[in-house]
Parts: structure tokens; C-alpha cells; sequence
């Protein structure tokens, strides 16, 4: 997220926290695709990571994000006298920075995959670019490869201080989280409150299973870790308070109310109150919507106070006025593409919608669970229903395929947005994922390092 919302809309209910949510809906003339994908700078000389203000004789990310401001002609995003990020015009996407320095680029609501496609190669140009002269490169994993949490720097941004004083007190691996890993991530519409149920229920069934298809984080502190998607297994002990896979939402009910229910009940970690971030770590938001919140005696919740508390909630599926899908690790450019298509083809076609519901229906939070607790390690090995999730992958790309194919968006070469998947047919069909495909490679070719990885798979 680059900038927080500013709406000081006062808040006297539970009600209009519901409405802001519902506010989302539109018919599916108007929906839209909006990606983010996250990367790793590092300095191509000696594979160091990129601090905000440089090294000497070579730029930083103070630099980046100055260079792509006058390349782009995007408006600054200041925190305390430091850029932190560009906004684009009319809303049209943003350039971010995650704690560790990843840079983030989260894309405008576009109509299309190949429009989403051609943004992608355009930042990925416009970066490329920008970094040359200083000798910076980008790769994107699930997780860093190579360097330690001492040795990562650490951006100049007041939620991130906020969240890494917190962070240690709730779970053993929210510092990684902040400051190793780098996600995909896809914002999809929804047109009615039934809508957004079905859309949530069949997203967090099948997020493992776009864990394990994106999977490309084995690698950690110059080793195999173990794990196909370290990053998601980070997250499997960050803050279980705001994460996971929100059993709620398969309840006979589930509403908007339902999530803005669980939500309220999740920490708050901050209010912003013009330029300063007051911490209030572990408050309610129920304390702040009645008035009395002990560390701001009086103040009450604003309209940014929710939108920016929605963005600091972090479940596989996240609910704001759409849908965040949030199981994938970032990856090279087939595979950003190929993540958005994936969703897409399933969510944004009834029949596809449909099917993909009567597939994951029948199974049980506790399977669900199980199959999230199991997929970090053992990707499209993991079984559920008997089944394993290799076998069931390729059904559901079907499904995706035939969505994008009855979606008929057609490029200029009259090629339409089932070519996206491609990659993933490659995974499915062989049944490897990157992850074990960059694995293999570490125990052959590469003879036990990971330093190749910032040259085969640098953007």
C-alpha cells in the first residue's frame, strides 16, 4: 500500500463500516484487475542489498524512487521528509516500498490481462532503466535467498517502526515477513454481498493451492530452507491474530458484517492523525469507534482510521471494497502474469465460479487447514480429500482456462488471456514447482550456492 487514505469522515457505527465495504460493489461490466508484485533490489556487483540512502559511490532507494519520479512524472509519497513512494495520476497505480526495501509496484485498475501484461513489462522497463546507472538489479522470489535480517535494510516509513516494535510480541516470524519476502498479489471486483461470499469462500479454499503452483522461496540465508514457499510458512507464525484462513466466512451467514465483525476484533497497530503516526499497538478499534481509546483519550475513528486498519489485517483472502488474493510468492515475469489470469479465469466467469465451488464445497475447515499447514513444504504433494493437490491443480486450471476463453478479451494478435497460463500448465504438467526446479539446480549445476539465482531469474 503506498500512501494511507486520508478521510477524516467521522465514524459513529458499525453499520457505516459495514457500508464502506459494500460501497465496493459493482456490476461485472465495471470490474476490474488490479495486480501488485513485489521485488528484491540488490547491488549486481556484489549482490548486496539496496539501503534507502545508497552506498558509497552508488544510489540507493532514495534514488529509485526519485529517478522514477522524473521518468514518470508521478507525485511524490512523503513520510517525515523521505519519499516512501510515487502515486500515479487519477488513481492510476502506485510505486511503494515494503520495510526491507522491496519495491512494489501496485498497478492500476485496468480491464484486461493484457493490459495488466503490458503495465508489467512497462514498470519492469521503466525500473530496469531508472536503476542501470547505479549498478541495481531486481529478482523476485518468495523470500530472500541471501541475506540475513541484520543485513537487510530498513525503509524510512512510521507504520513500519510501529509494526516492528509489535510485531516480536504476537508471533516468531513477523520481521521475516516484513523484511524477506516479496508476494504477487491480484485485486478482483465483486457485485453483491452473495457475490463476494462465493468469491471469498472459493479464493481461501484454493489460496494453498496457488501457494504451491507460485511456490519459489526454498532458499534462505544462502540455504535450502526446507520449505517450497518459506514465505508462506513465515506467515504461518507473524500475527495469527490477523491472519489465516478465516474459517468464519464458510458460516451459514456469512456476510459483510461477519468479516467487519472479525476485523474489529483484530489489533490495531496505529491511528495517523495528520503527519504523525500515533502507536497503539494491540488497541481496540471498537475502544476507538466509541471514543476510548486509552493512548488518544477522545478521539474517535475516522473513515481512514477503518480503510487504513482493513490494511493491516493480512488473511489468505483480504476484504476491502474488493478482494485481495494474497497466497503467492512473487516470481519471474511468466509467472506475475500467469498469477492474475489464474484468478481471474475462476472468479470472473459464472460458470468457472460455479465450478470451482462445487469442487471445494464439501470440504472441511480442518482439511482446509491442513492442507495450508501442509503445502509450505510439500506443494502440489500435499493431499486433500484423499487427493493430491497436483491432481486437483490441473482440474482447476481447466477451469481458469475455460473462464479466460468464454472472457474472449482478445490482444491485437487475437490471442486471449488463457495464454497467461502457461506456465502454470508447464508446473502442472511436469509436476515441479520453481521452488523444486531452483532446488534441483542448488544441489547440481550450482554446487551448493545460491548467488545464480540473481542472474537467472533477475527481471
Amino acid at each position: 500500500m503506498a500512501r494511507d487514505v486520508s478521510d477524516s469522515t467521522p465514524v459513529d457505527s458499525k453499520a457505516e463500516l459495514i457500508a464502506w465495504i459494500a460501497d465496493g460493489e459493482k456490476p461485472a461490466s465495471s470490474f476490474r484487475i488490479g495486480t501488485e508484485h513485489e521485488k528484491f533490489p540488490f547491488y549486481q556487483s556484489d549482490l548486496a542489498p539496496v539501503p534507502y540512502e545508497g552506498r558509497a559511490g552508488a544510489g540507493g532507494i532514495r534514488a529509485l524512487l526519485e529517478g522514477m519520479q522524473q521518468r514518470l512524472g508521478w507525485e511524490p509519497i512523503v513520510d517525515a521528509g523521505h519519499i516512501i513512494g510515487l502515486a500515479g495520476p487519477d488513481g492510476g497505480g502506485a510505486i511503494s516500498l515494503e520495510p526491507g526495501g522491496q519495491f512494489e509496484l501496485s498497478g492500476a485498475p485496468l480491464e484486461t490481462l493484457h493490459e495488466t501484461q503490458a503495465e508489467l513489462q512497462a514498470h519492469l522497463a521503466d525500473v530496469k532503466a531508472v536503476a542501470a546507472p547505479y549498478g541495481i538489479g531486481f529478482v523476485a522470489l518468495g523470500a530472500s535467498p541471501l541475506w540475513t535480517r541484520a543485513e537487510t535494510p530498513v525503509m524510512p516509513k512510521g507504520r513500519y517502526k510501529i509494526m516492528a516494535n509489535y510485531m516480536p510480541k504476537v508471533g516468531t516470524r513477523g520481521l521475516d515477513m516484513m523484511f524477506r519476502t516479496c508476494t504477487v498479489q491480484v485485486n478482483l471486483d465483486f457485485a453483491s454481498e452473495a457475490d463476494m461470499v462465493r468469491k471469498l469462500r472459493v479464493s481461501l479454499a484454493l489460496q494453498p493451492l496457488s501457494t504451491a503452483l507460485f511456490a519459489s522461496s526454498p532458499f534462505l540465508e544462502r540455504k535450502l530452507n526446507g520449505f517450497q514457499s518459506m514465505r508462506s510458512e513465515i506467515w504461518r507464525d507473524t500475527d495469527n491474530a490477523r491472519s489465516g484462513m478465516l474459517a468464519f466466512a464458510f458460516d451459514e451467514g456469512m456476510s459483510y458484517e461477519g468479516y467487519v465483525d472479525w476485523a474489529l476484533d483484530v489489533p490495531m497497530y496505529f491511528v495517523k492523525r495528520g503527519d504523525t503516526y500515533h502507536d497503539v499497538a494491540g488497541a481496540s478499534f471498537r475502544d476507538l469507534l466509541a471514543g476510548r481509546l486509552p493512548q488518544l483519550p477522545g478521539e474517535r475513528a475516522t473513515m481512514s482510521d477503518w480503510a487504513n486498519h482493513l490494511s493491516t489485517v493480512f488473511p489468505e483472502v483480504r476484504l476491502k471494497r474488493f478482494l485481495e488474493m494474497r497466497g503467492a510468492d512473487a516470481g519471474p515475469p511468466d509467472m506475475l502474469a500467469a498469477m492474475p489470469a489464474f484468478w481471474v479465469g475462476l472468479l470472473y466467469d459464472a460458470t468457472a465460479l460455479d465450478a470451482a465451488w462445487d469442487l471445494v464445497k464439501n470440504w472441511s475447515a480442518a482439511e482446509r487447514q491442513a492442507l495450508r499447514d501442509a503445502v509450505p513444504r510439500e506443494g502440489l504433494a500435499a493431499t486433500i480429500g484423499g487427493r493430491k493437490l497436483g491432481e486437483i491443480a490441473g482440474e482447476v486450471l481447466e477451469l481458469s482456462r475455460a473462464g479466460l476463453a468464454r472472457r474472449a478479451r482478445l490482444n491485437a494478435a487475437g490471442t486471449d488471456e488463457s495464454a497467461y497460463l502457461a506456465p502454470l500448465h508447464g508446473i502442472v504438467a511436469r509436476g515441479q514447482t520453481l521452488a523444486q526446479h531452483l532446488a534441483a539446480r542448488y544441489r547440481g549445476e550450482w554446487g551448493g550456492t545460491v548467488e545464480p539465482v540473481f542472474t537467472e531469474l533477475a527481471l
